[in-house]
């Protein structure tokens, strides 16, 4: 299976946890989306994402966990106590690599911006690609454009639910 390698910091615990859980998301035939380690108030979370070309159920999610606690428990990547969540990355996706950005290509996504361009913040189209600059390539109505990847604060695909 292949993977999306976020863009982690060399030798922090997200890049650690990555390391340590990517043989057994290929044993499984999961793709490793993304991980995360946050505090969020007192508690500290390590999130990992998957996908799977089927798609992710409670179930994988639930088989997932299962099969890295004891592999986290035996490499002991992270000192303080943390909640560890297992979940897909949704419909409705987060963007932040270019692996994502290539499984992505033709679906309809939304760029957020942190100060405006051509005089949005937001906009939406169909996803074209990326420079190898790293730059986000949107496809609005037949013109293609080109956002700056420093300028961009999320990047996620758009699911039109009233088209179902």
């Amino acid at each position: 299976m292949s993977t999306a390698q976020g863009a982690k910091r060399p030798g922090s615990i997200a890049q650690r946890v990555w390391e340590i859980v990517l043989p057994t998301a290929d044993e499984l035939e999961y793709i490793l989306w993304d991980v995360e380690f946050v505090k969020e108030g007192a508690d500290y979370y390590l999130r990992i994402t998957i996908d799977s070309p089927k798609g992710i159920t409670i179930d994988d999610c639930e088989r997932f966990h299962r099969a890295i606690d004891p592999v986290l428990d035996d490499a002991d990547p992270i000192t303080q106590a943390y909640i560890l969540e297992v979940s897909s990355p949704g419909i409705e996706r987060e963007l932040k690599t270019r692996e994502h950005v290539e499984m992505c290509l033709g679906d309809t996504v939304e760029i957020r911006l942190y100060s405006a361009l051509h005089g949005a913040k937001v906009h939406r189209g169909i996803l074209a690609g990326m420079t190898e600059a790293g730059n986000v390539l949107v496809d609005q109505d037949g013109k293609v454009l080109e956002f700056d990847a420093d300028k961009i604060a999320k990047l996620q695909t758009v699911y039109d639910f009233s088209a179902n």
